[in-house]
C-alpha cells in the first residue's frame, strides 16, 4: 500500500508540477536530496533506541501475520506488511519482550516490502534471528497462549482471509485476553478479532472502542474492494458491536481502550506498539522519532489546527518527511480537495 501511494504521489506531482511555469524549479525547492533514504545495510546495532533498551527480561510477545499470498482469485499479491512487523519487533525487543511470530500455516509467510524503509526495517531484513523467526513462523494451531503476556496482529490485505475464521486465533486472543493479557492489531490485523468470544459467550469487540483499515482508506487504494475482499473491515468490525473510531486517511490513530490496542493503518504501527508496552506496565524506551512519525505529526496538526498551526510545528521539526506530505497533497487533489492539496504541498517547502 505505502509503495502504491508513493509512487502515485511522486509520478503525480512531478506531473503536475511540469505543466505550471516553473515546475522545474519548484522541483528543485523540495530539496528532497536532503532527506537520503534509510541505509539498506542496517542492523540491529544501528538502531539506537534497541542499544538504549533494557537489560530486564519481561516477558514473551506474539506477533502473528498472515499466510495468504494472493487477494482472492485476482491475482494481486496480499501478505502481510514488513512495516507493521519489522517496527513493533523492535519496539518489544527493546523493552525487554522476547518475540515469537506465528502464522495460520506456519513457515514463511508471504512478505510485502516498500521501496521507502526506515533504518529498523532494513535492520530486520539484516537480522538473521529475526530472519530465521520468521522462516520458521509456527502455525497458529500449535501456539501456547498461556506463554505469551500480549499478542499483535500484523496487519497486510492477507489478513481478510484468513484471520477472522480461524479457531486458533479466536482462541489464542481469548486466552491471553482473559487472562489478563495485552491485545494489539495494527491496520488489517483487527480482522483477527471480528469473530472473538469471550467464555461468557459475549463478543470481544462489542461495546468497545476500535479501529482499522477504515472503509475509505480501502476504497481509496482499491475501487473494487468490495468485489475483492469477503468484507470491508471497518464494516465488519461495526457489526460486530465496535465503536469504529475512524480518523484522516492514512494518518496515526491508535485506540486503546483497556487490555485492546488497535492502529488504524502502517502509520499507526510504533504508536501501538509502544502504547501495548504501556498497557503491561512499563514506560517505553526513549526513541527518536523517524521523519515519517514527524510528518504525521504536521499533518495532524494541519487537520486539527490549519495551516499555520503546522507551519509552526513544522518549523521545529526540520526532519519532516517531505515525501510524505506531498504523498498526502496528492491524495488530496484525487479527492478534489483542492484547496488542501495546494496548502499541503506547500507544506512540503
Amino acid at each position: 500500500m505505502l509503495k502504491w501511494l508513493k509512487r502515485m504521489a511522486a509520478g503525480l506531482a512531478l506531473l503536475a508540477v511540469l505543466l505550471t511555469a516553473g515546475g522545474f524549479a519548484y522541483i528543485r525547492s523540495l530539496d528532497l536530496d536532503s532527506q537520503p533514504l534509510a541505509d539498506p545495510a542496517s542492523t540491529p546495532a544501528d538502531l539506537e533506541f534497541l542499544r538504549d533498551g533494557t537489560a530486564e527480561s519481561r516477558g514473551k510477545i506474539l506477533m502473528v501475520v498472515t499466510s495468504t499470498e494472493r487477494i482472492g482469485s485476482s491475482g494481486k499479491r496480499a501478505g502481510f506488511e514488513l512495516t507493521e512487523l519489522s517496527r513493533a519487533y523492535y519496539v518489544f525487543v527493546a523493552n525487554g519482550y522476547a518475540v515469537d511470530i506465528a502464522s495460520p500455516l506456519g513457515g514463511r509467510p508471504p512478505m510485502r516490502k516498500d521501496d521507502e524503509l526506515v533504518a529498523a526495517d532494513h535492520a530486520f531484513l539484516n537480522d538473521a534471528i529475526a530472519q530465521r523467526k520468521l522462516d520458521r513462523s509456527m502455525p497458529v494451531a500449535d501456539v501456547e497462549p498461556d506463554r505469551y503476556a500480549a499478542v499483535y496482529f500484523v496487519g497486510g490485505k492477507g489478513t481478510m482471509f484468513d484471520f477472522s475464521d480461524d479457531p486458533a486465533i479466536q482462541r489464542i486472543v481469548r486466552d491471553v485476553y482473559q487472562s489478563g493479557g495485552i491485545i494489539g492489531a495494527v491496520c488489517h490485523g483487527p480482522a483477527a478479532l471480528l469473530n472473538v468470544r469471550l467464555d461468557d459467550g459475549s463478543p470481544l469487540l462489542r461495546g468497545r472502542r476500535a479501529t482499522g483499515f477504515s472503509n475509505a482508506e480501502e476504497l481509496f487504494l482499491l475501487k473494487d474492494a468490495r468485489e475483492l475482499f469477503p468484507y470491508l473491515l471497518q464494516d465488519r468490525m461495526v457489526r460486530a458491536g465496535a465503536q469504529f473510531v475512524e480518523g484522516p486517511l492514512y494518518l496515526d490513530n491508535t485506540i486503546v481502550d483497556g487490555r485492546l490496542i488497535t492502529g488504524q493503518n502502517p502509520w499507526s504501527t510504533w504508536s501501538v506498539a509502544e502504547a501495548m508496552v504501556t498497557a503491561l506496565g512499563h514506560a517505553p524506551v526513549a526513541r527518536e522519532p523517524t521523519g515519517e512519525e514527524l510528518a504525521v505529526r504536521v499533518l495532524d496538526a494541519y487537520h486539527r489546527h490549519g495551516m499555520d498551526a503546522a507551519k509552526r510545528l513544522k518549523a521545529q521539526l526540520p526532519q519532516v518527511d517531505k515525501r510524505l506530505l506531498l504523498m498526502h497533497a496528492v491524495v488530496a487533489g484525487m479527492q478534489r480537495r483542492w484547496g488542501d492539496a495546494y496548502r499541503l504541498q506547500r507544506l512540503a517547502h
